[in-house]
Order: C-alpha cells, then structure tokens, then sequence
C-alpha cells in the first residue's frame, strides 16, 4: 500500500523506519520530512497544519494509510479531515485527541473516572488561582498551561512567590499563547517517571515496552525543559506488579472512559506515570508516539507496524500478538549548543553514513534539511543516536560511542542519558 506519513522528527524518522521494513508497504511519503526520512520516503514541503493540502496530496498520490505522528495536526482535527474524504488514517479524531489537547479536560476525566492521578485544580481566572495559592497550596506545586506548548508548559514553583510569577508567565504574560488560557494547578509528585506507549484500537489497549525520557537540557537534569534530550528502554523500575495495577486501574479505565464519554479513542495513547510512594500515578497523556521514546520502542518491536496499525483502525487489535525484542535500547539527543533558548542552523553534518556499517545503531533525524547536496542541521534537536544492547548498560555504552560518529559544529548532549539504570 501507498503510506503517507505527516511529521518531520525524529519520531516520524523511527516510523518511517519501521514502515519500510513492512511487507505491506509499496511507496511511502512524508509530509514536510527531514533529510533523515527522505533515505526511505519522498519527502514534500507541506507543513503539518496545511490540512487541505495534505488532504489534496493523498488524494493526488492514491495514499491507503496515513499516519499522523504529531499532537498540533491530531488536535486540530486532521485525522476527521483525512476520514472525511475516504482516506484510511491511524491517529485519534479531533475529540479523542482533547486526551492531550486540555490539561483540564483529562484531569477532569481521571477525577470522574477514578483514574489515579495528583489532586489539582482548574483557573481561568488568574486572580482566583493566585487566591488558591496563597490559602490553599502545599508547596512544591505544578502550574501547567492547559492546551499544547511543546513539553515547555509546565512549572514547578517551590514558594508562593515563584507561583504568583508562574501564573503571571502562563496566564497574563501568555508565554505558551492560547494555552495558557487555562491553568491546571496541580499536587506536585515524587518517585520515578515512566512513561508507557500503547496501542488502542476504541476498546481495548494494548502497551509497548515501557520508557523513560529525560527532559531537562543539562546534565542532572538542571536547565531548561525542552522535548526530551535522551531516553531509555525498558525502564527497570517499571516491574510486572506495577505493570498489572496499571493495567486494571489506568490503561484500560482510560481507554473505557473515552468511550463512555462519547469520544473513543484509536491509535497511540502516550501515559505519562510517576511511580509514588502511594501507587503508579497519571502525570499526563500525549495522543501520539513519544518523541524520542519512539525511537527507542520501535527498533524493538517484532511486529510488522503496519499490521498493528491497521488493526487499531479496524478495532481488532486483539487480535494482535504484541512482542519486543528480549534486550535495551538508549537514545542520546544530539542538539545544537544553546537549545532550547537559540541556536544556529545551517550547520553541516558528517559521520552519517557510519550507521550503516553497524546492525543495532540507529540515527532518527530530528532537525536536519538537504542543502546544496548535504545534509546540515534545521532546528534545536538535530539527531536520536539510537543504540541497543543485550542490556541497558551495553545500549547506553553503544549509543555513546555512536554519538562520537557524528559531528556538527555546535553539537551538544547531556553524558548522563540513562545513568538512573547504573543505580537500579
């Protein structure tokens, strides 16, 4: 079948990875691409928000199945879009994508549905949130802008004086635009992040290998949050009891909640756990593959992707026997010095073509573009240096080796992607 798929990141680069390797797969294409994806897709310059363009060209290029990597395009409705004109389209519709569109709207579905999650309260009015904080806060707290705002939208405020600015930021200054129209003040939570990808076909939900990101862009975690410098599979703190409470008590109650409120949900539901002192919680959901934790989980899917999408689509996915490889993964994020604040662009890239002398190593594109004949970097994160092992220890060491292949003029990564295994 003719696949399109639409997104330009790293994430879209593990998809497109994995929809090559698919018997079922005859052309593929990515709507915008990177230089990364163009290795197994024909690339076009649509941007993901150009929905009557990218309906046009899926028509023009007789497309059977669209994927959808990114949340902006899910949210804003491309997949009703897309369906609206016949074409077959694996991502949640502009209803189910709320999931993670509102803060708001899935904190409200937990507390209804009795979804373990931190205690928290909705503003639209920043002086009655600033009333809660001064009568009303325990701190530490978490102030999170409600709509999408790239990873960036969320504050942890420990005094009522960096919560008053905090509101300020998210509220009146609008530093995350119309996202910040709403503010979700939230309990803040203490133990480990995990996060879960899972397959949902409107009934039933069917998790891939557990992961974890690492958010801040400095070393021990210091500096400014940014989409994610690095991430790891599987998560050793993530065990099979906790795997089966999540199970009985979040994956399936949320999936059975979308549908009892009338928006049932197909495609990929990102969970977002902190495991606390009192049992996994629900730090948020996303509505799509995590980026960089798809390129972790992909490489180790055995399944033929397309397969297992198709059955989401279709809703029989349980009829799908969902298997990973027995062994790690690590992603280092190679970013541009100055990410996520400001960074050049243009710089060009050498040691690629090293990935394909070695079985098990990986580079996802994230900001790169062709000019002039070669590859050179386009944006904050440039590549996922994707490398597995026979255990997180042996992936860590790969992926670092690997990341000495590659160089670019102002590339940056954190050292300690993963170091939290060394004390598992």
């Amino acid at each position: 079948m003719n696949v399109l798929i639409v997104g330009s990141g790293g994430r879209e680069h593990a998809i497109a990875y994995c929809v090559a390797k698919s018997q079922k797969a005859d052309k593929i294409y990515c709507t915008p691409g990177n230089a990364g994806i163009a290795q197994f897709a024909q690339c076009e310059p649509i941007g993901a928000m150009e929905f009557d363009r990218i309906v046009a060209f899926a028509k023009e290029k007789d497309i059977d199945l669209v994927i959808v990597g990114m949340d902006d395009p899910l949210v804003g409705g491309l997949v009703d879009e897309l369906e609206a004109a016949g074409i077959r389209t694996f991502g949640p519709r502009k209803n189910a994508a709320i999931l993670e569109g509102s803060k708001a709207f899935s904190k409200d579905l937990m507390k209804k549905y009795n979804i373990p999650t931190a205690a928290y309260e909705n503003f639209d009015d920043p002086d009655k949130a600033v009333q809660y904080l001064k009568t009303e806060a325990k701190f530490p707290i978490v102030l999170k802008a409600d709509g999408l705002a790239l990873g960036k939208g969320v504050l942890i405020c420990n005094t009522l004086e960096e919560a008053e600015e905090g509101v300020k930021t998210i509220m009146l200054d609008k530093k995350f635009g119309a996202s910040g129209n709403t503010m979700v003040v939230e309990e803040f939570m203490t133990g480990r992040e995990v996060s879960v990808l899972s397959f949902v076909d409107g009934n039933i939900v069917k998790t891939m290998t557990s992961a974890q990101d690492h958010k801040r862009a400095g070393d021990g975690d210091t500096g400014l949050n940014t989409g994610g410098m690095g991430t790891f599979s599987p998560s050793p703190f993530y065990t099979e009891e906790i795997d089966a409470y999540c199970q009985k008590y979040i994956f399936q109650p949320t999936v059975d909640a979308m549908k009892a409120e009338g928006r049932p949900f197909k495609g990929v539901i990102f969970f977002g756990l902190m495991l606390t002192a009192d049992g996994p919680k629900v730090l948020e959901y996303n509505a799509r593959f995590g980026d960089p934790e798809a390129q972790v989980v992909l490489p180790r899917m055995k399944n033929d992707i397309l397969e297992v999408v198709e059955a989401c689509i279709d809703g029989t996915l349980d009829q799908i026997d969902l298997q990973f490889e027995d062994n790690a993964a690590v992603c280092v994020v190679l970013a541009s010095e100055g990410y996520p604040v400001s960074y050049e662009k243009g710089l060009p890239i050498t040691g690629l073509d090293e990935f394909e002398k070695h079985e098990g190593y990986y580079c996802f594109h994230a900001g790169t573009k062709l000019a002039d004949g070669r590859i050179v970097t386009n944006g904050g994160r440039v590549l996922g240096i994707t490398a597995k092992g026979k255990d997180l220890k042996e992936a860590r060491a790969n992926a670092y080796a690997a990341t000495e292949w590659v160089q670019f003029d102002n590339k940056y990564m954190r050292h300690d992607i993963g170091k939290a295994i060394d004390e598992a």
